[in-house]
């Protein structure tokens, strides 16, 4: 090939290269002129996206709107409430912007927000616990209540019947959207048929304040959830190693410790005694759980009552009872969840409340010569079950 052959075919190549190499630039700067103009707009947008949402939804709306914070809710469930009411303009920069801010610890209660309120004013007034209005009305639920005892006693204040308030909390359709809207702390676990009411247990023992005269029910049911929830889930953490593995099972638990013993390390130590016994495969044994089954409250158990067929009575089964028997008091969840140590398999209480506890049965026995009059017709159960001998 000669000289300049070769030279022509060689510029014609560095040519087509450069064209290409000419098109190529092109096309990546087309291709970043591009992103950049996106990420301009985007970034303009979203500035002016989040600036608008940050900012009073009528600034010049001052007329007041009165907004109840249930006791125990979350800054989402804030977040709905306060849009749902028209006091802000986005659900989720809110909770972005009270996390960026770090602003934690907002207080239940009923308040008075206007249109014209910055995120700022409306997220110092939940921190303060500014609350507007006092409550019109403080109902007590004590511990050891059953969902019949707390139907009754709302139905003592509210312009609804006990039988109005057990029908809606006992429709399976209602319960079914609570396990929705509350899936940490309900489970479909609650809607067996051999359970008297699904709510049984999870209705909180405390004080709660109500803003209105007459509040509907599922008004009241929400409050007390939103309790139980706050009381009882940051104890899941310390579930590892314990025998219990699930919510339904701890509340059940609390609430036969609640029904045992009035104190605190009493219940701490019959929670031991329950552990051992369920370790053993052997039935719980107790009182509550034979009135709970038989639907009547006595002042003493007879042998004849142990003998009921039901799901609740521990005399009848072994393990935990299906579910609780009652709600409970904080001390009785912290002894479900943190029991004392022990090898004790029995324990019996005298006429004056003392409790003594026993390793065998014989030992069990003595004690119980000792301290409960033999003239009483109370039933004998450690020593009617033959798997206690």
């Amino acid at each position: 090939m000669s000289d300049s052959k070769f030279d022509s075919e060689y510029k014609e190549r560095l040519h087509k290269r450069t064209e290409e190499a000419g098109k190529v630039r092109k096309i990546v700067a087309l291709v970043l002129t591009s992103l950049i103009i996106l990420l301009i707009v985007g970034g303009v947008s979203g500035y002016f996206y989040v600036k608008s949402a940050l900012e009073p939804v009528d600034p010049s709306d001052e007329s007041e709107t009165t907004v109840e914070i249930p006791l125990g809710s979350s800054t989402s469930e804030i977040a709905s409430i306060l849009k749902e009411n028209g006091i802000i303009n986005n659900e989720l920069i809110f909770r972005f912007y009270t996390k960026f801010k770090n602003v934690t610890g907002f207080q239940a209660g009923e308040y008075d927000f206007t249109k014209a309120m910055t995120i700022d004013e409306i997220l110092q007034s939940l921190k303060t616990g500014k609350v507007m209005l006092d409550p019109l009305l403080r109902v007590t639920i004590p511990e050891g209540s059953t969902v019949e005892q707390i139907a009754a006693r709302y139905a003592e204040h509210f312009n609804f019947t006990k039988e109005e308030f057990l029908k809606k909390i006992d429709d399976e359709a209602y319960v079914n959207k609570l396990i929705e809207e509350h899936p940490a702390l309900l489970d479909e676990v609650i809607l067996d048929p051999e359970i008297k009411h699904p709510l049984e247990g999870y209705l909180f023992a405390t004080t709660y304040p109500f803003f209105e005269e007459n509040p509907p029910i599922d008004q009241i049911v929400q409050k007390m959830l939103a309790q139980t929830k706050e009381v009882v889930l940051p104890y899941m953490d310390s579930l590892e190693g314990n025998r219990l593995s699930s919510v339904h099972e701890v509340i059940t638990m609390a609430s036969l410790l609640e029904k045992e013993a009035p104190k605190a390390e009493s219940r701490k130590r019959i929670a031991g005694v329950f552990y051992n016994r369920l370790a053993q495969d052997m039935p719980l044994q107790t009182d509550p759980t034979v009135l709970y089954a038989i639907g009547e409250h006595k002042d003493r158990v007879l042998y004849e009552d142990t003998e009921v067929e039901s799901p609740f009575n521990t005399y009848h089964i072994n393990g935990l009872p299906i579910g609780p028997i009652s709600n409970f008091n904080e001390n009785a969840l912290d002894a479900a969840v943190q029991p004392i140590d022990s090898e004790n398999l029995y324990f019996l209480a005298d006429q004056e409340g003392n409790i003594y506890y026993s390793k065998t049965l014989e030992e069990h026995n003595k004690k119980k010569a000792e301290h409960i009059s033999q003239n009483s017709e109370d039933k004998q159960p450690e020593e009617a079950k033959p798997n206690d001998e």
